[in-house]
């Protein structure tokens, strides 16, 4: 959908919002979300998520008004750490673990960015949306293993590759699709990790 006015009931301004379960609520988030992984942003309407979750679109538009912001509240509603749980006492096998991590879920995230690209350039609030769901969460989480291995002493503070290793992580994961048309899998990551990573920061 190109254009939010077209697609909009014209009482929606005077409508006051509903209260919905979260579960169903859920339902309305993860039914846009695979929508768009598999139509691609713009063939996504609120009229065909309301078909699929068998609800009204009025209901859908009291709730987010807007494509936009009913896309963001799904992305924001996804935001999860998926290194949690990761600390074996060694930065890398941290690292290694965070890798395998990474790699599992690399596919279908990248698949959905993809999918966001030209909106997510118009959109900032799309944009930010998908940064808070996909990027912050797992950025923090990489810089947690980082500052337990220099408590740990496995590593200096001051050592030049530390603020770098978020974009080594994460830049392979939009880096391989472009360059080589294939997911970073965790195969490929693990590997990446050993031959890259874990060198610049003087680890074996």
């Amino acid at each position: 959908m190109t254009s939010q006015a077209a697609d909009r009931p014209e009482t929606v301004g005077a409508s006051r919002r509903s209260k919905l379960t979260r579960e169903r609520e859920q339902e309305f988030f993860d039914a846009v979300i695979e929508q768009i992984r598999e139509c691609g942003y713009d063939a996504v309407t609120m009229d065909g998520v309301a078909t699929s979750t068998r609800c009204s679109k009025s209901t859908l538009y009291r709730q987010w008004k807007t494509k936009p912001r009913f896309v963001a509240a799904a992305l924001r509603s996804r935001r999860r750490v998926r290194f949690a749980g990761i600390d074996t006492g060694s930065l890398a096998e941290d690292l290694r673990q965070a890798a395998r991590a990474v790699g599992e879920w690399s596919g279908r995230d990248h698949r959905l960015v993809q999918a966001l690209g030209h909106a997510v350039m118009e959109d900032k609030e799309l944009a930010q949306a998908l940064r808070e769901a996909l990027v912050e969460p797992e950025i923090a989480a990489i810089e947690e293993i980082l500052r337990r291995g220099v408590e740990r002493g496995e590593i200096a503070a001051d050592h030049p590759a530390l603020p770098y290793v978020p974009a080594q992580m994460f830049g392979v994961l939009r880096a391989r699709p472009m360059l080589e048309g294939q997911d970073a899998d965790p195969d490929y990551l693990l590997k990446f990790v050993e031959a890259a990573v874990l060198p610049s920061l003087g680890l074996t």
